[in-house]
């Protein structure tokens, strides 16, 4: 009777509340109601949201069985997530087992792709904005463009120089502050000029190491032939005659 009863308390706790991390020795760790869940995925989506930013990052889905938490990450670019020998993957689990309170060995973290990023919103609004003005600077003709956007996402295209004195006449750079009710948004745009002998689109002196070929100019092949004396003194002219008076 005292174990019928340990069995109907035990089920009772599991009806009301669903949500249970457990240990792998089976003690209960952590219990957590709907309200708290959601609360939870909700730090979870915007912890992931934050780091991930660059990585094409789409969306989280957890799944809680009774020895373990599977945190199933969406991303256009999982091979950024995962990491060089999944080193980040490893990083991530550790930091979310951290902040989130998982006990040690029953949280695992997992990188999927986004079957159709064309369907997905949120990796089209992340990259839609600046992908349109690298396009607008591109086609109008810079050489390079580079757009950084609170120092988290970069976009860059074509050709940009980083040191050296070109970089003082080549490159136009302008950083802008965006007042949002979170915070300030930086936002960095670096365009590479063109060069242009005119000066009009861009400075005139060309980089140091560009290289300028030259055409030969054309031969100009006489149309008769034409005898040339080569060696000795040439002959003097020949002087007029005078002519003999009567």
């Amino acid at each position: 009777p005292r174990q019928r009863r340990h069995r109907e308390r035990a089920m009772a706790v599991r009806t009301a509340m669903p949500f249970l991390s457990v240990e792998h020795g089976g003690k209960i760790a952590i219990q957590i109601s709907k309200k708290r869940k959601f609360v939870t995925d909700a730090q979870m989506n915007e912890f992931l949201t934050q780091e991930l930013a660059e990585d094409g990052y789409s969306g989280v889905e957890m799944r809680v069985t009774p020895t373990r938490t599977e945190i199933i990450i969406l991303a256009t670019r999982t091979q950024n997530v995962l990491g060089e020998k999944g080193r980040r993957i490893r990083e991530l689990t550790a930091v979310v087992q951290k902040r989130f309170g998982f006990p040690e060995g029953s949280v695992e973290l997992y990188a999927e792709k986004v079957a159709t990023r064309g369907l997905c919103a949120i990796a089209q609004a992340e990259s839609l904005a600046c992908y349109g003005v690298l396009r607008f600077i591109m086609e109008t003709g810079a050489k390079g463009c580079e757009v950084v956007r609170a120092k988290s996402m970069k976009f860059v295209d074509g050709l940009m120089i980083h040191s050296g004195d070109p970089v003082n006449y080549y490159v136009d750079t302008a950083v802008r502050h965006v007042l949002l009710r979170q915070g300030v948004l930086g936002i960095k745009v670096k365009i590479m000029l063109p060069w242009d002998p005119t000066g009009k689109t861009g400075p005139k002196k060309p980089l140091p190491d560009h290289v300028s070929i030259v055409e030969p100019k054309d031969e100009i092949l006489p149309t008769t032939p034409i005898s040339e004396q080569k060696g000795g003194k040439p002959e003097p002219p020949a002087m007029p005659q005078p002519v003999p008076t009567a």
